[in-house]
């Protein structure tokens, strides 16, 4: 692991997860403090599976909004290679299978590859654990086909996992996932058994060896910046990108005073950052994330590593 010290005469707060338990300690303490800042960029490549799969379009025009996703991943790739930062893609199978040249230079660049369904099914709305079970070997069987390699991480489409999901993953030796938001900048042990009680306290199942990397909307490019109308419901999206900067800058800006070695993970889609005005935000927020010392970039696979490994 990559640490770093500072010196401080006032207390600071020191997070850390106690190990399987997956409870959050905190204390303060003076003077020289061990920390590291991890900054994990994540790009969800759902290119065409959201619009077909759970959006249903067959509108020409509607597909074409997932067809820029290629787009994005090119310009994402050189900016990753300018700044010299490894980052996680998270690729339903259907998007290896239409795009695998794409997915291809992700591999060769270097990136991690996670699971992220196969077309970008919600775990929730399937029938059975075996429909579950069958859409999990596809996305595997696909994105093994065009890497040439298993992925070790998974991240639920919609971030919306299923009772069936944990246990799953376990079954096929996925080693972390990341769909859940139980933290925002600390890493911790999945469960499984959790009680729904509604006319009593909720009751948390056992931990187990599954790392979770939680997640967050506010970290997530898609409801800041995407416009979308289904039925009656309508995402306005569109924000300025400057809103969206303070945002991301200030929820970095509270882990690296306040969680003495956090991890922040940004959410972003190829199709919805790639735009260009977005490519500059992201260019600055890289700027940003740098000026701070003792701040270092790493896959998702890495940081779930480093916590496993610390929590032994």
């Amino acid at each position: 692991m990559v640490w770093y010290e500072w010196v401080r005469h006032h207390p600071r707060q020191v997070a850390w997860v106690t190990p399987r338990s997956g409870l959050v300690v905190a204390g303060y303490v003076y003077g020289v403090c061990k920390m590291r800042a991890t900054v994990c960029l994540t790009f969800d490549f759902d290119a065409i599976s959201l619009w077909i799969g759970p959006l249903g379009a067959t509108s020409p025009s509607m597909i074409s909004r997932g067809e820029f996703g290629p787009v994005g991943v090119e310009r994402i790739l050189k900016l990753l290679d300018r700044e010299g930062i490894p980052a996680t893609f998270f690729v339903p199978g259907h998007t290896a299978d239409t795009y695998p040249e794409s997915v291809r230079a992700i591999v060769a660049a270097g990136h991690e590859v996670g699971h992220h369904g196969y077309l970008h099914e919600n775990p929730v709305s399937l029938a059975s654990r075996e429909e579950e079970r069958a859409i999990l070997e596809r996305g595997l069987a696909a994105l093994e086909r065009v890497t040439g390699t298993r992925p070790v991480g998974y991240r639920s489409p919609a971030w919306d996992n299923s009772p069936h999901t944990i246990g799953l993953l376990l079954e096929y030796g996925f080693r972390y996932e990341s769909s859940l938001m139980g933290h925002d900048f600390l890493p911790y042990w999945c469960r499984v058994g959790d009680v729904i009680r509604p006319d009593g306290p909720y009751e948390f199942g056992t931990s187990v060896d599954l790392v979770e990397l939680p997640v967050s909307w506010i970290l997530d490019d898609f409801p800041h910046f995407e416009y979308l109308r289904v039925g009656n419901r309508v995402s306005p999206g569109l924000s300025a990108p400057s809103k969206v900067e303070e945002i991301w800058h200030d929820e970095f800006g509270f882990m690296y005073r306040e969680i003495a070695g956090g991890t922040f993970t940004l959410t972003m889609h190829p199709q919805v950052i790639g735009r260009g005005h977005r490519m500059l935000l992201l260019e600055r927020l890289i700027a940003h994330f740098k000026s701070h010392e003792g701040v270092r970039f790493t896959t998702l696979a890495t940081a779930a590593e480093e916590f496993r490994m610390s929590s032994q």
